[in-house]
């Protein structure tokens, strides 16, 4: 009331995401807070680098609602990908115009996400070479939610020796994707998934393109897993051979 803040509720809805996650018969989850306008079931939306039209809309109670006014809190269905927590959303007039934007946000953090570890190479190689040729161990982490994949990165970013550094290049909430496998093939990293799996054609991908994806249920597997890489690269190697899809 002292800082009179206000909001308007007849034009189209803005805010930010509390927490998203992958849900295995939902797909993607978010959890929306709206700071400003009306969401409204059915409305085009996007998220971060997702997008997609609200299918379903529920409140606290787990009740679905078909609106939400300022200062709401409401999870939502229908996202093309998990959201990371911290994400802007905005609705949007059609669906057109979600992806389009949506699109061209995934384009530019892929550009910036290559340029800073192009930069952080040529930076670092006059070092490498004077250290002993030091070998940084590229990683992306994908996971079902985003406090897993934080807990995975606090843990093996502590970890390095005279050797080998743990680099991590990207970190997402959702299954692993094509851009991942591009990326890893164009930053040289070993993708690690979390409680989440590749569809038949990522993989497909991914050995064509010589990519390791190595999938964990157990965090603890995966920091015992990169020590091994780190201390010696890892000796026998455990694959999952899909018998066949349904």
């Amino acid at each position: 009331e002292m800082l009179e803040l206000k909001a308007n509720p007849n034009r189209l809805a803005t805010g930010s995401v509390i927490e998203a996650r992958l849900d295995k018969n939902k797909g993607p989850v978010a959890t929306l807070l709206v700071d400003n306008g009306t969401l409204k079931s059915g409305q085009s939306i996007v998220v971060g680098t997702s997008y997609g039209r609200i299918r379903l809309m529920t409140n606290y109670k787990g009740d679905t609602i078909k609106k939400a006014g300022p200062a709401t809190a409401v999870e939502i269905l229908g996202l093309s990908e998990v959201p990371e927590a911290g994400d802007m959303f905005n609705a949007v007039k059609d669906d057109k115009v979600a992806k389009e934007i949506a699109e061209n946000r995934k384009m530019k953090l892929r550009e910036e996400i290559l340029a800073r570890n192009a930069a952080t190479t040529l930076e670092q190689l006059f070092s490498q070479i004077q250290e002993g040729e030091t070998k940084d161990l590229n990683l992306i982490i994908k996971g079902d939610v985003n406090g897993s994949v934080g807990a995975i990165v606090a843990s093996l970013e502590k970890m390095k020796n005279e050797n080998v550094r743990v680099k991590i290049i990207h970190t997402g909430v959702g299954t692993v994707n094509e851009s991942d496998v591009t990326l890893a093939a164009t930053t040289g990293s070993i993708i690690i998934g979390f409680n989440v799996r590749p569809t038949t054609a990522v993989q497909t991908m991914a050995d064509r393109e010589n990519i390791e994806i190595r999938l964990y249920r157990v965090i603890y597997d995966i920091i015992n897993d990169v020590e091994a890489a780190m201390k010696g690269m890892l000796d026998p190697e455990f694959k999952e051979v899909v018998l066949g899809t349904v």
